[in-house]
């Protein structure tokens, strides 16, 4: 159900099919010479159907409409090439924008596969993963947005905030004199967003769980009444939820030096022993989809710990084990 969440600003919920979130919040602002989508939901057939219904509710025309992609997770970009039109632009990270326009090497395909046979887990492939199966057609071009950008939408000042972590270059947009946000999946409800790696887990060089605790305190920085996140429900206590996903990530670090005890084990084999908020309890009945999320949050934070001196690597026969150090 479309609501109205703001003056001029509509929540969209986009249906996500057989999927624990539910729906992606699309955003709708209301401009004068033009308006701004923010994310879109999955490039899946339902995902159309929940947008096209949407858009004729609102009367909105997408060649008066810009679109702003908060990340490439295709739960938010998936509708990008679908929504795109000659007469809109599509507003996104650099990380993002190449994805988007089929750069060799970009986006999960340059590393995924890599990802999955060094985390250990098996009988898993590309094709389980719903950001690459549901991801955009290839548009023929995006605007780059860069930290601190303004994009003025009829009487909204949004700044561009860059908060990397959930992704390589995701963004959130801040209206100062409102002291609005929207965070996309940088922050959410109850829902922990997923940390994973994007780098085979033997070359990384980029501590992704570390970006986004800094992230959380660039926004903490911030003077914010309400949070659009793009996912569930509006936040009205944004400095609370940045202190509880803090302490969620804190004490998933502690969880998996226990875990790591003396022993040495692949990013899969430390993932099957954490504790997961889902009905299903078993690791081996867990769905291969959700493995590979599991399996992405335990390598994000063995990365974190690496980085911190604290756990070691090997890559022993194409799989990397980790170790306390």
């Amino acid at each position: 159900m479309i609501e109205q969440v703001y003056p001029d600003i509509f929540k969209i919920p986009i249906v996500l099919p057989n999927n624990p979130l539910k729906a992606t919040n699309a955003y709708y602002i209301k401009g004068k010479e033009r308006n701004l989508l923010i994310d879109t939901g999955f490039n899946r057939s339902e995902c159309k159907e929940s947008m096209d219904q949407a858009l004729a509710d609102l009367g909105i025309a997408m060649e008066n409409t810009d679109i702003f992609i908060t990340h490439l997770h295709g739960d938010h970009s998936g509708l990008a090439g679908y929504l795109s039109r000659p007469d809109n632009t599509i507003y996104t990270g650099k990380y993002c924008a190449d994805t988007l326009l089929g750069y060799t090497g970009a986006g999960l395909h340059g590393f995924l596969n890599e990802l999955i046979a060094q985390s250990g887990l098996t009988h898993i492939t590309m094709s389980h993963h719903p950001g690459y199966t549901y991801a955009s057609d290839i548009i023929e071009e995006a605007t780059n947005v860069q930290d601190g950008d303004i994009l003025q939408v009829g009487e909204f000042s949004f700044q561009c905030i860059e908060t990397s972590g959930h992704a390589p270059d995701h963004f959130c947009l801040y209206d100062q004199e409102r002291k609005i946000l929207f965070s996309g999946d940088h922050i959410l409800g109850k829902i922990t967003p997923n940390n994973t790696i994007w780098a085979p887990p033997a070359t990384i060089t980029r501590d992704y769980l570390g970006d986004y605790l800094e992230s959380l305190n660039k926004i903490a920085a911030l003077d914010i009444k309400v949070i659009f996140p793009g996912h569930r429900f509006v936040l009205e206590d944004g400095y609370k939820r940045i202190e509880e996903l803090r302490d969620h990530h804190q004490r998933r670090l502690e969880d998996v030096m226990r875990i790591l005890g003396q022993k040495s084990m692949t990013g899969a084999q430390v993932a099957g022993q954490m504790q997961w908020d889902l009905t299903i309890k078993s690791w081996e009945d867990f769905p291969p989809a959700q493995k590979l999320f599991a399996t992405g949050e335990a390598l994000a934070h063995l990365t974190h710990l690496v980085f911190q001196n604290m756990v070691v690597r090997e890559l022993k026969d194409g799989v990397v084990y980790y170790t306390r150090a």
